[in-house]
């Protein structure tokens, strides 16, 4: 099932190659409900993971996942920061969540179905860090499905999103009703009643509100995002208070079409504002195993918000260029096949699942004006190894170096290989392409680094 699955993410690669995909904007593993948020230099991406075996017709999630990029376009894996285990009251499934800061501590707001109350309810966990890992902050749920009677259904909890205006917190939540409630400064309990909003008044809410509210500031106004009708077109509301009143603007983008769901974010970053979403546009992909995009875009003049189309292009600006003389972690990628990372017990994060033609690609590296002469790399195997391939600008050109990987012995053998590379000047996307002749798992991959 894997190498079917690989041939046909090499197929629909070559398919989109010509309009330089960059969407899904995830590739090593499925990823749905984006939840990124800009902390100083660097924006921290969220999302929940669809697990690949999921039974048909089912969601399995089980954590949260994290990617951290400064540029837009590469997206370096991190260890789970949250996994629905840390709450002892959670029934195990990891549904839409945001994570923000606030002096100096991190607060996870996620959504999950309650063993102790029926339906779903909202819970916080807390860390002192963006990376986690993440506990539960008070022990029980913050918002239970009791508290909330406008939906008359079970899940009207779902998918939590938090600001800060002014020092005052807001949470925003729903399915098939919009909730909204102050915090306390402790960020893990609420300051006063819930509020819900008219879902059924098309002035606020067009032709239809779903669920997946995500609300933030631009400039001097406030904008609600979220998902409308069954099939999940995005659309948006504004207001000039983060407590409204709202009204309607538009529809920022029609379904999908590979995925009956869909969760919208917003950031801006170094001047630029970029939309989130997930499609399940990765092979294997669907309804249940989900991936998340993004799409550029300039709000209008007025401040409003114009259509924004789904593109295989995405991103296609980088907002800073990375350094090929530092550490780069190999799980730092902006486009990859046939690839999969994993938590190591003594590395951390590394790049496995790797067999002959796979490869993975970082783009804008700046080598500068000398260039380097080696490439160190740190690899383990266990079986026969292969070889390492560096290319530039694309990934069926001659090479400029080969990494020759021998048997090192068991996986968590990790050693440093060097191989001299030919002379690279300026600023290329740089591709490693894996090479070998065994059928299994040719070797794993840590970190490179250029000198």
């Amino acid at each position: 099932m894997r190498r079917y699955v690989l041939a046909t993410l090499g197929a629909w690669l070559i398919a989109t190659s010509a309009v330089a995909a960059q969407n899904p904007a995830i590739q090593v593993l499925y990823t749905a409900d984006p939840a990124p948020v800009v902390y100083r230099d660097t924006v921290f991406l969220y999302v929940g993971h669809d697990e690949p075996n999921a039974p048909d017709n089912k969601f399995l999630m089980r954590e949260y996942r994290l990617f951290t990029s400064v540029d837009m376009v590469n997206w370096t894996a991190h260890p789970a920061p949250l996994k629905t285990s840390a709450f002892a009251w959670s029934a195990g499934d990891a549904s839409a969540a945001q994570c923000i800061e606030r002096d100096g501590k991190w607060y996870f707001y996620v959504s999950t179905l309650n063993k102790d109350h029926p339906g779903v309810s909202v819970g916080v966990a807390v860390a002192d860090s963006p990376y986690g890992p993440f506990r539960d902050a008070q022990g029980e749920a913050l918002v239970t499905n009791d508290m909330t009677t406008f939906g008359k259904h079970s899940w009207d909890d779902l998918d939590p999103t938090v600001f800060v205006e002014e020092g005052q917190a807001y949470l925003y939540w729903g399915n098939n009703a919009c909730y909204r409630a102050r915090l306390n400064n402790d960020m893990v309990s609420l300051a006063g009643e819930i509020t819900a909003l008219d879902i059924f008044d098309p002035q606020v809410f067009g032709p239809d509100f779903e669920e997946a509210p995500w609300v933030y500031r631009h400039g001097d106004r406030f904008y609600l995002i979220y998902a409308s009708d069954p099939n999940e077109s995005l659309h948006y509301a504004m207001a000039t208070g983060p407590e409204g009143p709202w009204r309607y603007g538009g529809k920022l983008m029609d379904r999908t079409g590979s995925s009956g769901s869909n969760h919208p974010a917003v950031i801006e970053f170094q001047g630029q504002s970029y939309l989130f979403y997930h499609t399940g546009e990765l092979p294997g992909g669907g309804d249940f195993k989900r991936s998340v995009c993004i799409e550029p875009f300039s709000y209008r003049p007025d401040g409003s918000i114009p259509p924004i189309p789904k593109t295989r292009r995405g991103v296609t600006e980088a907002v800073a260029s990375q350094d090929p003389y530092r550490r780069t972690e190999a799980e730092t990628i902006a486009w990859s096949e046939g690839l999969a990372v994993a938590d190591g017990d003594s590395v951390g994060m590394y790049v496995g699942s790797i067999h002959d033609g796979d490869y993975l690609k970082v783009r804008n590296v700046d080598f500068g004006p000398e260039g380097p002469t080696a490439l160190q790399a740190s690899i383990s195997s266990r079986y026969l190894g292969g070889s390492l391939e560096i290319r530039l600008d694309a990934v069926d050109v001659d090479s400029v170096g080969v990494l020759r990987v021998p048997y090192l012995g068991h996986w968590d053998d990790w050693r440093s290989l060097t191989t001299e590379v030919a002379q690279i000047r300026g600023v290329h996307d740089l591709y490693f392409v894996f090479r070998g002749g065994a059928p299994q798992e040719l070797f794993r991959f840590d970190y490179w680094q250029f000198r």
